[in-house]
């Protein structure tokens, strides 16, 4: 039988972040690279100014541990949350069909005037979603305990 993983097999707690400037996002994402989610897990709550992602993360930070075990490579459900939102826009993304998977290549901060900027999402098969902010505040936080990744194997890239 086959069970999923548990925090408390290693004693460890789920994942909660929180981005204020350039340098935090780049950990946040690193730990969201290859991400995937279908379209219909995106909202945007344009009256609460924030923009909610529900993804199912490679857990990138258990990597070591897993191929120095032989243990399954693991993923976990993580809700993004981009703060103080005054735009959504998307590039090559078809938001009529909910289905749709997509896979999450990376996310920047584009800086603009008085600490203002973009956060840029950019999605595998040349999508992105861009998120004008009038600060950068973006939380990570893992939502579920983490389970076996269906593919049972980590995610690769051309090299």
């Amino acid at each position: 039988m086959v069970e999923d993983a548990r925090f408390e097999d290693g004693r460890e707690r789920p994942l909660r972040l929180r981005a204020l400037d350039a340098d935090d996002l780049a950990v946040i994402s690193a730990l969201v690279q290859d991400a995937v989610l279908p379209i219909g897990e995106i909202r945007w709550q344009k009256s609460k100014r924030r923009l909610g992602l529900l993804l199912n993360r490679f857990r990138w930070e258990d990597l070591p541990r897993a191929e120095r075990s032989g243990r399954t490579f693991e993923r976990v459900r993580s809700v993004l949350v981009v703060e103080d939102v005054t735009r959504v826009a998307t590039q090559g993304v078809d938001r009529s069909d909910s289905d749709t998977i997509l896979s999450v290549l990376a996310i920047a901060f584009e800086p603009g005037e008085e600490g203002a900027g973009r956060v840029l999402l950019t999605l595998a098969g040349d999508g992105a979603i861009a998120a004008d902010v009038e600060t950068l505040e973006v939380v990570l936080q893992d939502v579920t305990r983490p389970y076996v990744a269906p593919s049972k194997s980590r995610p690769r890239h051309p090299e």
